[in-house]
């Protein structure tokens, strides 16, 4: 079995470098626990004496000006901290890259996408069977006719599609949040369960038709306010998923299913919501067999403005004190084949799937079964003894 590589520092840095406000988190084995750190040209930047979780530096009036006027010791360099961070070339008296983010829920907005929500109608039309979507495929295209991209969701357009839809038998559940007024919006994963750069992300053993998911992640504080972005991938289990809705939490919520990282980017002078929406993220699958899968996924084409989908996930209706991240949806659906013809893609032990974007970087994870991957065990109530042990809270 070959390690793990994740390339060094600049693989997984935007393309401008240390320029941005960055920060992330790390495992220190040093003091036993997470430290929240700060990614500049002279290293890894211990920011834990300061900001004891990255929910108290994304609660910050201004994350990046707090982000900025923050210091602490220089643990390693970035080249250090990631060559040590894949689990089977670790060297456990060493730092490591965690997920960015702790005590934010995992919030991820589905069908946001005029292709991903045709591919989930075929998931669901389909029951799950891979070898039955490419007939459905031209079934559903050829009842929906023409292009969805510049249909608004909840408009009038939308909801006289709709009353067609019905009368021909083709209405979905999927099509209910794709363009009706109300997105879809669920909690992805537990707080503290997401997975960072360099670690294996996890699919069940029982799924024989899954994909990555890569998507814009937006980071929100308590009160609302966008303060940043990085990077994710919402793990999907299209043929769970496909034989009910109702085994969504079963199709998303496993062992590693949730890959966050490698940095959360601050919003400032130099980067903003704006450069959120004209982001374009890069998708590749490279199989130990082999294979190889490129993509991209265009923000331009969301159908909900990112803006949009915060608001409906944050209000009067609903409040997170500790701050949310939200996964924005995915424009990949593959329908490459794979092995058998007509069954498309699903993942095979071992692909490197590789999420990139120019502003963000890159967020790199290797595909096991959710059963066999590193078990989630460090939860909130290990966090807080650690923290405290420490004298940080």
């Amino acid at each position: 079995m070959t390690p793990l590589r994740i390339g060094d520092a600049a693989d997984l840095l935007p393309a401008d470098g240390t320029v941005g406000a960055l920060a992330g988190r790390v495992f220190d084995p040093a003091v036993g626990g997470p430290s929240v750190i700060a990614i500049r040209a002279e290293g890894v930047v211990d920011l834990s004496a300061r900001f004891a979780t990255m929910r108290a530096l994304t609660e910050q009036a201004d994350p990046a000006a707090a982000l900025a006027a923050a210091d602490g010791p220089v643990l390693a360099s970035l080249d250090e901290v990631v060559a040590n961070t894949p689990d089977d070339v670790r060297d456990p008296s060493c730092p490591w890259l965690l997920s960015p983010i702790d005590l934010h829920v995992v919030k991820a907005a589905g069908v946001t996408f005029p292709v991903s929500m045709i591919e989930r109608m075929i998931e669901e039309r389909a029951g799950g069977a891979a070898d039955a979507a490419a007939d459905v495929r031209a079934e559903v295209l050829g009842l929906l006719g023409g292009s969805l991209d510049d249909l608004v969701p909840g408009s009038p357009e939308a909801a006289a599609l709709k009353e067609l839809l019905i009368e021909r038998g083709m209405w979905s559940q999927y099509l209910e949040v794709g363009i009706g007024p109300d997105a879809e919006v669920f909690t992805k994963a537990p707080v503290l369960a997401t997975v960072g750069p360099g670690a294996d992300v996890g699919v069940l053993s029982t799924s024989a038709w899954n994909n990555p998911e890569p998507e814009l992640v937006l980071v929100v504080a308590s009160d609302g306010r966008i303060v940043g972005a990085t990077l994710g991938n919402d793990v999907n289990l299209r043929d769970i998923e496909g034989r009910s809705a109702l085994l969504l939490g079963k199709a998303k919520d496993n062992n590693a299913s949730a890959a966050v990282g490698p940095f959360i980017r601050f919003f400032d002078d130099g980067y903003a919501l704006d450069d959120v929406r004209r982001a374009e993220v890069s998708l590749s699958v490279e199989g130990a067999d082999g294979f190889r899968l490129e993509a991209s996924s265009p923000l331009a084409k969301i159908s909900r403005d990112p803006a949009a989908l915060v608001a409906q996930t944050i209000g009067p209706h609903h409040r997170y004190p500790d701050g949310f991240v939200l996964y924005l949806g995915t424009l990949f659906a593959p329908i490459q084949d794979r092995d058998e013809p007509g069954h498309g893609f699903t993942h095979q032990e071992d692909d490197v799937v590789t999420i990139r974007e120019p502003r963000l970087g890159a967020l790199v994870n290797r595909v096991r079964p959710s059963e066999t991957v590193a078990p989630w065990s460090f939860g909130i109530d290990d966090l807080y003894r650690n923290l405290a042990q420490r004298g940080l809270i």
